[in-house]
């Protein structure tokens, strides 16, 4: 008896050793059968058993009534000036999540979402405002790029520059690493020579400091870490990265360092969104550099993009300036980010997507469901 659409397996989010798993048990097939569906899958872009032509008629039949290669639905897809595209993706009836592709010279980089909403509360985040819902799927993560890389193909086809995607950031809606279940399944995935066959370095998670979490990450998987710090000092980044309540700075530090100690990585990188007259001040420039001085980081500084209803501003271009040459004076590598796709809304922190029925959390507690009027 074949089973229904819902309780079919979704192979798009299985990593090679769970494929494996699956096909030995459900089919007693042999391990090289699921190295065949990861290629198809990821690789070749197949969105059904029957294009799988090197696969049995039967194999291929008994796969439909088990499984599916099931993605997102895309709602709505924008187009900035600078090429930066959006799309908005339903994930089940009401919610959605926003994934971007941001083009440059020498690479290509998709930012995805691992959650619908975010519950660390970062008070200068668009995503941060509308409270959480659910965690996404490693099938739900993993789908973002599968489904850009068919847009962007899609769009070659048609006369449009050829695009391909090199590096995947996690840096989109959600905290990655609250979704750690889920996002280190989809990182194998990425990281798979069979699948997308992306180098460490070019696989970046960002998180905002989840302390437990990243020293598991540097017992599980190898990728460039980002942390996004934005403040010097525990008493300004208590008020602005609410975790760090939870999980201060030196403490958040210390796990940074011995993640890179574990996975011989080369830096961490330390985003720092600049927020006029709240932490673009020259003392916290020597504050920062004090803290990352003679360590293996890089800082970025994000020139704040703006969203209806933020209480920041955005600092003046000379200040951002003068905090990047105080930093580089004194020793650390300090870079600034380049805005994109602040057109379509596409720009870091301002994703938004379409979280209803969500709940605000803070530092793990439920405070209050949203009102039906409040919701996006």
């Amino acid at each position: 008896m074949s089973a229904s659409v819902d309780d079919r397996v979704n192979l798009l989010g299985l990593p090679r050793a769970e494929l494996e798993a699956f096909v030995a048990a459900r089919f007693g097939a042999k391990p090289f059968r699921a190295r065949q569906l990861l290629q198809w899958i990821h690789r070749r872009g197949a969105s059904s058993f029957q294009e799988m032509t090197d696969l049995a008629k039967g194999f291929r039949a008994e796969l439909e009534a088990v499984a599916t290669i099931a993605v997102p639905q895309i709602v709505a897809s924008q187009s900035s000036s600078d090429g930066t595209r959006k799309w908005l993706l339903r994930m089940d009836a009401s919610q959605g999540i926003e994934t971007v592709f941001i083009p440059e010279p020498d690479r290509g980089t998709l930012c995805i979402s691992s959650q619908v909403g975010c519950a660390m509360d970062c008070g200068f985040c668009a995503t941060a405002r509308q409270g959480f819902n659910r965690n996404l799927s490693a099938a739900e993560i993993v789908g973002q790029v599968w489904l850009a890389r068919r847009e962007l193909a899609a769009a070659a086809a048609a006369g449009e520059t050829p695009r391909s995607i090199t590096n995947v950031v996690f840096m989109g809606m959600g905290e990655p690493l609250a979704n750690y279940r889920n996002v280190l399944p989809a990182t194998r995935i990425l990281l798979d020579d069979l699948a997308y066959d992306l180098s460490r370095r070019r696989v970046t998670l960002s998180t905002s400091g989840l302390v437990p979490q990243i020293h598991r990450l540097a017992e599980d998987c190898n990728v460039a870490l980002a942390v996004s710090l934005h403040a010097p000092n525990d008493a300004l980044r208590d008020q602005l990265v609410p975790i760090n309540r939870k999980h201060p700075i030196a403490e958040l530090l210390a796990a940074c360092w011995h993640y890179l100690e574990r996975q011989n990585g080369r830096s961490v990188t330390f985003e720092y969104v600049m927020l006029d007259g709240v932490n673009d001040q020259p003392e916290h420039a020597r504050q920062l550099a004090r803290l990352l001085r003679g360590r293996p980081a890089k800082l970025n500084l994000i020139p704040f993009n703006p969203f209806v209803g933020t209480q920041f501003v955005r600092s003046p271009d000379a200040a951002i300036l003068a905090f990047r040459d105080i930093l580089n004076d004194m020793g650390v590598i300090a870079t600034i980010r380049r805005t994109r796709g602040g057109d379509i809304d596409a720009a870091c922190g301002q994703l938004a997507g379409r979280v209803q029925d969500r709940v605000v959390v803070r530092l793990g507690t439920k405070l209050a469901r949203a009102p039906a009027e409040a919701r996006p």
